[in-house]
């Protein structure tokens, strides 16, 4: 039954993310709205809905370790297994802007995740606790994200893409249908694959941890992966990389910070080593945008990327 729903929601997944790229990048063109700005918004919080399910699901029942996990672990998926393959696929151009603002805002967002995950360092704490209070600061920073996001909106007409003409547009309604049935199929493959993934994980007697920090978090960022790839591949890398950026500010800022704001969240199973590899894959893409071949995420740099995230993954199993 696990082996279904693994194979069931992976192919829901690649449905939805067609649907909703397409969807989302005629919206784009219909509006002259830039293609970093929907990749940042419709399209990164739409697939980062199966982490906000699981995170705040697994703070209300109390398991903070897979709630914790899922985020830290998704933002490293996100940046270095999503960004990775989809530049093996199709190299990846990083426009200015992103690389002076959404990159370094992405680094902060793990900077501040690190310094309010850190209290028996800092403050002499007995444990690490995502308090209320933290939560409460993450929606704050979230909040002046949007704020971001919206300035950059207003004025998409002068930033729009110059690949725009490449864009299907469809009428209003079907953009909105495939947007629509592109999120609701990711969501529901996301919860089949997970489903199955933890399943079969359990049974093999893996960490919950460990659970949340690959399995659950691969598995929620599946949605991105195939978004990430199928935007590449339709000559769309502004939804491609506004996808990751945009999912790991929203997985931080808003997931964290609702989880956080309900309850209390112990970081028992999630060490400093998981923070700053999150971080330093933060500095990882910015560094290949900034030094390497004019602003592009070649095919050598992503394998790199994948390289370092199944080196991660290795040492954590290892370690369980």
């Amino acid at each position: 039954m696990n082996i279904i729903l693994l194979i069931g929601g992976l192919l829901l997944i690649l449905l939805g993310a067609n649907g909703l790229t397409d969807g989302a990048a005629s919206v784009a063109k219909r509006f002259r709205i830039p293609g970093i700005v929907i990749g940042l918004t419709i399209v990164a919080f739409g697939t980062s809905a199966p982490e906000l399910t699981v995170s705040v699901s697994s703070a209300l029942k109390g398991s903070a370790d897979i709630s914790i996990g899922n985020v830290v672990g998704s933002n490293i998926f996100n940046t270095l297994m999503i960004v990775g393959c989809t530049a093996l696929f199709a190299p990846i151009v990083i426009t200015k802007d992103t690389l002076q603002k959404e990159i370094p805002l992405c680094i902060l967002s793990s900077i501040v995740l690190l310094i309010c995950a850190n209290d028996i360092f800092l403050d002499g704490s007995k444990e690490n606790i995502l308090s209320t209070t933290d939560g409460l600061l993450l929606l704050c920073f979230f909040a002046i994200f949007m704020s971001y996001t919206f300035a950059i909106a207003s004025r998409g007409s002068e930033n729009a893409d110059g690949n725009v003409e490449e864009i299907k547009q469809f009428p209003m309604w079907k953009s909105a249908l495939y947007i629509i049935g592109g999120l609701g199929a990711l969501i529901t493959g996301g919860n089949f694959f997970v489903d199955g993934a933890t399943g079969i994980a359990r049974s093999l007697g893996i960490s919950e941890s460990v659970i949340g920090l690959t399995l659950v978090a691969g598995g929620t960022s599946l949605p991105e992966l195939a978004t990430s790839i199928v935007a590449a591949l339709k000559k769309n890398p502004e939804i491609a990389i506004g996808n990751v950026i945009g999912s790991n500010l929203f997985n931080i800022f808003f997931v964290l910070g609702c989880s956080a704001s309900i309850t209390p969240l112990r970081l028992a199973g999630i060490s400093n080593m998981d923070l700053w590899v999150l971080a330093g894959s933060g500095i990882l893409l910015w560094l290949f945008g900034l030094f390497f071949a004019k602003r592009t995420i070649t095919r050598i740099e992503g394998s790199i990327m994948v390289l370092c995230y199944i080196i991660y993954t290795a040492v954590l199993i290892y370690q369980s």
